[in-house]
């Protein structure tokens, strides 16, 4: 028995949050990071066979400014590191990753000292792709994934300085790796 038995019908009840999360699925504008071959099949992603307009997210924006979400397609070199670091703090808040590919994900078959064993390295990915390389319909189901997972439930206002207030006391709270080294024998 509380107020929503007493409103009429046809009355919608949800919260700021909840509205907020349903209008950012609607349009996700990615960020490209298209570093090697899996950037082709990033590129088909956009084109009218798998037509990614359809769910309003074939406008890939060239300034990290004006997007929200950064496909790092392919391997990612130490020489590429920083600047893909500094492209993903040049995007507002909120920003998710989604790392494509197998050397994106986790270096691929480049076990070398040039190759990046993986784009979480860098920047925190929100969802992997495996394969080499993927194919388009499985970035589609990455965002859509995306869309029903982290960006309808992200918080905002004065929830989201909660939770990064809460995030940052956790790390300040975990060891130092040089800590860690003597519990590693």
């Amino acid at each position: 028995m509380g107020i929503e038995d007493k409103l009429p019908q046809g009355i919608l009840l949800t919260t700021v949050e909840g509205v907020f999360g349903w209008m950012r699925q609607a349009s996700f504008w990615p960020a490209t990071m298209g570093l090697a071959c899996c950037a082709i099949e990033m590129m088909a992603f956009g084109t009218p066979r798998f037509d990614a307009g359809r769910w309003g997210q074939e406008v890939f924006r060239a300034s990290p400014r004006q997007a929200d979400v950064m496909i790092v397609s392919g391997r990612v070199s130490q020489k590429m590191a920083p600047i893909i670091r500094k492209v993903y703090d040049q995007m507002p808040n909120p920003k998710w990753v989604i790392a494509m590919g197998a050397c994106a994900s986790s270096g691929g078959l480049f076990n070398n000292y040039a190759v990046v064993q993986g784009a979480d390295h860098i920047v925190p990915v929100d969802i992997y792709i495996p394969g080499c390389p993927p194919r388009p319909d499985m970035l589609i189901d990455a965002m859509f994934k995306l869309r029903k997972g982290p960006v309808m439930h992200d918080p905002i206002g004065r929830h989201r300085q909660d939770l990064e207030e809460r995030a940052e006391a956790a790390a300040l709270a975990a060891p130092a790796v040089s800590e860690m080294k003597g519990l590693m024998r």
